[in-house]
């Protein structure tokens, strides 16, 4: 069995970390660059960074920001936000991101994601999908959420796998920020019909909540944000606890 891998999220607008509930309600949650640094000292296995306006403000991603973020971990980064373009990517990578992540401009094309992955390799790919479950069905968001579209979320996961993409990120809107748990059924129906990692997201408030991610969600790795930033969980904590329950974990 791969190990499993516990990954922070720093949430930025206007230069700042914030953390909400169901996608609003937006609280600051610190200076990105310094929590960075504690992640990577702390032991996560991975850092995302998602500038969750910039789609929305129709700009490029802070690229003095990640670069400053880059400089600071020695962990893999993924970057996230207002990504559509070979350039974009290219300029994200040449700032020190390891992989990048797009939503929106996905859905919008396609026909990007095979670009990327044939420009910079699958491994670079990470798609992200954000989900509410809308008249019994899990439909895709774009727009950091703001944005239903016609997409069926199991049927696009699949796509995305075809298309060369190496990992699908999976925020469930429904639970995102309510630390009432993973949604984990969805989670294992998307580990289940896509053959890449999946990175779960959205709802994490206990240890637990990681176990039965990994175990009944089946999922790669577990993201969270709010839990970790204001210290409600430290990392070591939490893979001590995972090993404990006999999780393979990333050293």
């Amino acid at each position: 069995m791969l190990t499993k891998r516990i990954i922070p999220c720093l949430d930025i607008k206007d230069g700042r970390t914030v953390k909400g509930t169901n996608f609003v309600n937006l609280r600051d949650a610190g200076d990105p660059v310094a929590l960075a640094a504690v992640y990577a000292e702390q032991g996560a296995d991975e850092l995302v960074f998602l500038d969750i306006t910039a789609t929305v403000d129709e700009r490029k991603t802070l690229i003095e920001l990640v670069r400053n973020v880059a400089h600071t971990i020695n962990i893999p980064f993924t970057v996230g936000g207002g990504i559509s373009s070979v350039a974009d990517v290219s300029a994200l990578l040449n700032a020190g991101a390891d992989k990048i992540s797009i939503n929106s401009s996905a859905v919008r094309n396609p026909d990007l994601i095979n670009e990327l992955a044939l420009e910079f390799g699958s491994q670079c790919v990470v798609v992200a999908i954000d989900t509410r479950f809308v008249n019994g069905e899990h439909i895709v968001h774009t727009h950091g959420g703001r944005k239903p579209t016609e997409l069926r979320t199991i049927a696009w996961a699949r796509e995305l796998e075809e298309r060369g993409a190496g990992e699908i990120l999976l925020t469930s809107m429904d639970t995102d920020g309510t630390k009432a748990g993973f949604a984990l059924e969805l989670t294992a129906q998307i580990s289940g019909a896509a053959n890449i990692p999946v990175i779960a997201s959205g709802g994490a408030g206990t240890m637990d909540h990681f176990v039965d991610v990994f175990t009944t969600g089946k999922a790669d790795a577990g993201l969270a944000a709010s839990i970790f930033h204001f210290k409600e969980i430290e990392i070591p904590d939490l893979k001590g606890y995972l090993r404990e329950k006999g999780i393979e974990m990333r050293i």
